[in-house]
């Protein structure tokens, strides 16, 4: 694997997370359609399981709450969450500093 393949994957795939929070923060989101709204809006597959996955680790770590909504369960970005969020994207905002000098 070439070095920007390898970066873009740790960098999708590999940081699910980002992702699956960056969309709860505008809406609560519905697991099956997850994979979907992935791709749409990141233009990247997630596959079917990895998603479901990680959602619930974010909801161990309570980053996610998750409510039951006529059989359907929905997630939504607790405080926790939206913090880790932009504990990231500072981070991210810093690396790409570092590459200006």
């Amino acid at each position: 694997m070439l070095p920007f393949q390898r970066l873009q994957k740790l960098n999708t795939i590999g940081n699910l997370w980002l992702y699956i929070l960056s969309l709860a923060k505008g809406a609560p989101i519905y697991a099956y359609r997850l994979q979907r709204d992935i791709e749409e809006k990141f233009g990247f597959h997630a596959g079917k399981i990895t998603p479901y996955r990680v959602l619930y680790r974010l909801e161990q770590h309570g980053l996610v709450k998750s409510k039951l909504k006529n059989r359907k369960r929905f997630y939504e970005i607790t405080d926790k969450g939206r913090g880790e969020l932009a504990k990231a994207k500072n981070f991210y905002i810093k690396m790409t500093r570092l590459f200006e000098k």
